[in-house]
């Protein structure tokens, strides 16, 4: 029986630490964002659906989409916004239950499902457990406003758009404390991973 991990947070939790600890172990990450930049190269069906309906102004000239111009256009127009939603998360999820499918069928132990918005978007029935990174809410803005180099107003506008880091934590099957250090947080994966019966060795 293939372990079905969801990974997830909240921005500038450090999640995608946490997905690369999962790497080195060489344990398959299908990780969704880099899903939804596939999904939309030349040729693909949510590519033409794109075009077809925000026009060639937001192509480049060697016809990929500009994602720049593309973000513009959705993020003054919620409609707009949400059609292209429409039409890239039916072919992400789709993609990612096909990934996930393959690992099951080679019964790998453990597979994880990289999601950033599992909760946002209800996501809960395509994993078994559901692990979320968490940092306290004082940390994850500190940690945003260096990242980014934002105001504290821009980093909380940023925030405030995702489900609290705090209600995450309380609906998780387990949870990794990010507050601390990497080695810290590694330790915390290896004794979660043998909790949840991952017999593979974790050096």
């Amino acid at each position: 029986m293939t372990l079905v991990i969801g990974l997830t947070g909240s921005i500038a939790t450090g999640k995608s630490t946490i997905a690369k600890m999962f790497r080195e172990w060489e344990i398959p990450v299908i990780d969704a964002d880099y899903i939804s930049r596939e999904v939309v190269e030349v040729g693909e069906k949510a590519y033409k659906r794109i075009v077809d309906h925000f026009g060639k102004e937001i192509l480049n000239k060697d016809d990929t989409i500009n994602r720049e111009r593309l973000g513009q256009v959705v993020f003054q127009d919620e409609s707009e916004r949400k059609q292209l939603n429409a039409i890239i998360h039916p072919e992400i999820r789709k993609k990612m239950l096909q990934q996930r499918d393959r690992y099951i069928e080679k019964d790998e132990e453990v597979v994880v499902l990289d999601i950033p918005l599992l909760f946002e978007s209800d996501l809960f029935h395509y994993v078994e457990k559901v692990l979320v990174v968490y940092v306290d809410p004082e940390i994850q803005l500190q940690r945003l406003m260096e990242r980014d180099e934002s105001t504290e107003e821009e980093a909380k506008k940023r925030i405030n758009a995702q489900i609290p880091i705090i209600k995450k934590k309380e609906r998780a099957d387990a949870i990794i404390d990010n507050g601390g250090t990497i080695k810290e947080s590694r330790q915390q994966l290896k004794v979660l991973l043998y909790n949840w019966g991952v017999k593979r060795n974790l050096a």
